[in-house]
C-alpha cells in the first residue's frame, strides 16, 4: 500500500491519495478517470469518489497500480469484494486482468476466455487473488507475449497453469529462453482459425500483435489511442528497434479489419471497421511526418 507520509500535495483532501512513488504509468487515470489525473508528471486524486461506481473504479485502480502508489486514509473494508471483480470484463469474452506489474512498467494484460482453453495476453502480476479468479474462469492454454518488455511474471504463470508461452524468437532474452513456442520470420502465424499472430517489428524487433475473430487486436506497445492527440498513434519516443520498420509494420497492419485496439500501454479504442481504417491511415500519416 501507499504511505500517507509520502502523500503528494497535489491530491485533493479526502480518503484516496497517490504517493510520491508513482511512476506515471497512466493505469489509474484510464481505469478511474473521474478520480485520478496527471499533474507534474505523476498521478494524483482530483476528485474523491462520491458514489459506489466511482469508489469501485478507484479501488480497482488501487489494486491494479504496479507500484502500490495509491492509498486510502481509512482501510477499505470492501477490498476483498473488489478483488473478486478481477479480471474485469471489457466486452464479450475479453477481460482486463488488472494487477499491473512494475516489471512491465504498468502494462495492461488481458484474458480471452475460450471453451478450448483460455489465452492470457501478456503477463499481469502473479498475485493470489488474481490467480484464484483466473482458475475459476477455466484452464489457460496459451500465454501469448506481444514482445519482450511486457513478460513480467510469465514464468510463474506458466508453471502454475502449465500453459505454453508464445513469443517471437527475435525478442527472446535470457529470461524467456525457455518459452515453449518461439515464432520465427515475418509471416503471420495462424494459432487457431480465430487467432492470428502478426509480426510488427518496430517497437522491438520481435513485436507481434494478436488478432482475434477479425475484431479484437491486442497490440502490446505497437499501437494505442492517444487522448492528447485524439487519434491512434505509435510511441515514437519509445521505439527501441526501428521507427522506419514500425511504419512498414503499421502499413501492413492497416490491411486487416478490426474494431478494438487493446494495448499494453496507451488507451483502448473501439470503433466500427471503417472508422478504424481511417484512424489507421491517420496514424501512418503522423508516423511518416516524424520519420
Amino acid at each position: 500500500m501507499a504511505h500517507l507520509n509520502q502523500r503528494r500535495p497535489q491530491n485533493v483532501n479526502g480518503d484516496f491519495y497517490v504517493d510520491s512513488t508513482c511512476i506515471d504509468c497512466d493505469t489509474c487515470r484510464w481505469m478511474a478517470p473521474e478520480v485520478f489525473y496527471d499533474v507534474d508528471d505523476q498521478s494524483a486524486v482530483y476528485h474523491q469518489p462520491t458514489n459506489e461506481t466511482e469508489r469501485l473504479a478507484a479501488l480497482q485502480a488501487l489494486l491494479a497500480c504496479p507500484t502500490s502508489s495509491i492509498g486510502t486514509v481509512e482501510k477499505p473494508k470492501d477490498i476483498k469484494d473488489v478483488q473478486q471483480t478481477f479480471p474485469i470484463l471489457v466486452t464479450e469474452n475479453i477481460y482486463h486482468c488488472g494487477y499491473h506489474s512494475e516489471k512491465s512498467y504498468g502494462a495492461a494484460s488481458y484474458l480471452i476466455q475460450l471453451s478450448e482453453g483460455n489465452i492470457l495476453v501478456d503477463s499481469p502480476r502473479f498475485t493470489p487473488p488474481l490467480v484464484k479468479r483466473l482458475e475459476e474462469l477455466g484452464p489457460i492454454r496459451y500465454m501469448y507475449l506481444t514482445h519482450k518488455d511486457d513478460v513480467a511474471d510469465h514464468q510463474k504463470f506458466a508453471e502454475h497453469f502449465q500453459c505454453d508461452r508464445i513469443l517471437h524468437a527475435d525478442d527472446i532474452t535470457a529470461d524467456t529462453r525457455n518459452v515453449e513456442i518461439q515464432l520465427t520470420g515475418s509471416e503471420a502465424f495462424t494459432l487457431t482459425p480465430d487467432l492470428l499472430i502478426i509480426p510488427v517489428p518496430g517497437h522491438t524487433k520481435g513485436q507481434t500483435v494478436l488478432l482475434y475473430k477479425n475484431k479484437f487486436l491486442f497490440t502490446g506497445d505497437h499501437l494505442a489511442w492517444s487522448e492528447r492527440l485524439h487519434q491512434l498513434t505509435a510511441f515514437h519516443g519509445a521505439c527501441w528497434y526501428s521507427w522506419s520498420e514500425q511504419i512498414k509494420s503499421m502499413r501492413n497492419l492497416a490491411n486487416y479489419s478490426f474494431e478494438w485496439v487493446l494495448p499494453g500501454h496507451g488507451r483502448r479504442f473501439h470503433a466500427d471497421k471503417e472508422t478504424m481504417h481511417q484512424q489507421m491511415h491517420k496514424c501512418i500519416q503522423l508516423m511518416e511526418s516524424l520519420n
